[in-house]
């Protein structure tokens, strides 16, 4: 599933062709998405000029003065922008036709992203909840430790939980709690406020570096260009199980914690 790093990877890079333009039209060929995208969303959009390209947590935000367009790419979507008209493929669900004759293509070939319109400042209820974005000053270790007293669920878990802070993905958990020195199944209640502040520290910088590489190269994803992230290159414990820990050179360990993946130093992680 693309991550934070992704999605703002796709944000930036889309922002500079589409920000000004019109919409002209849009075609949507397969409303059936994770939830089915409503007839009146093209209506809404069409004659819109697109003021900003915002982020909030994984949803993308094409804001024009009468509302926004609230974009998810789920598992599997992308985002391109096309100079030339091009012929769908079977996986490109959505086109928006810009003022300047490009087009912006929505490609989901697992189907499990979204595209919902805002009228005005209206908010969803996929963003009510949401926690604080964890580039933001609003998350710090004060913060995360005050949350964490009461959690008995592993810290790991506790991260990942959107309701804490959002945008922190299976691959950027691994990576944050190796560099803190920090096992991942330690309860969130046993994590100290030094430790927490360590936390909020890696965690800004893993996905800083991930932003500036382009995002993590996976199955389903590659950048809005075409072309594929690089920071999987600089992953250190993520699918690197019975590897030698590139601190203490003992293997790393891989664990199961709410279904995914974790691998960690069972050494150097406490």
């Amino acid at each position: 599933m693309p991550e934070l790093p992704e999605v703002e990877t796709t944000r930036r890079g889309i922002e500079p062709h589409i920000v000004g333009r019109k919409v002209s039209w849009m075609e949507v060929r397969e409303p059936r998405l994770r939830w089915p995208i409503e007839e009146s969303v093209s209506q809404s959009i069409t004659g819109q000029t697109i003021e900003s390209v915002d982020r909030r947590a994984k949803y993308l935000l094409l804001t024009s003065a009468k509302g926004r367009l609230m974009i998810h790419l789920g598992m599997s979507g992308s985002l391109r922008v096309l100079r030339q008209e091009k012929h769908p493929g079977k996986h490109d669900h959505v086109d928006i036709g810009l003022s300047d004759g490009g087009i912006l293509r929505f490609r989901d070939p697992r189907r499990f992203g979204s595209i919902f319109w805002l009228q005005d400042n209206e908010s969803h209820v996929l963003l009510d909840y949401l926690g604080p974005e964890p580039l933001s000053a609003g998350f710090s270790g004060d913060y995360l430790f005050e949350r964490s007293r009461t959690r008995r669920v592993a810290v790991k878990t506790f991260i990942m939980n959107s309701q804490i802070v959002v945008g922190v993905g299976n691959i950027y958990a691994n990576e944050a709690l190796y560099r803190a020195g920090i096992r991942p199944d330690r309860l969130a209640m046993r994590v100290g406020k030094a430790r927490y502040e360590r936390l909020v520290e890696v965690i800004k910088l893993v996905l800083a570096e991930a932003i500036a590489a382009g995002g993590t190269t996976l199955r389903d994803f590659v950048k809005e260009d075409g072309t594929p992230g690089y920071f999987s290159s600089n992953l250190e414990v993520y699918g690197r199980k019975g590897e030698p820990c590139l601190k203490c050179g003992r293997l790393l360990r891989e664990i199961r914690q709410v279904g995914r993946s974790t691998v960690f130093c069972s050494h150097c992680q406490r």
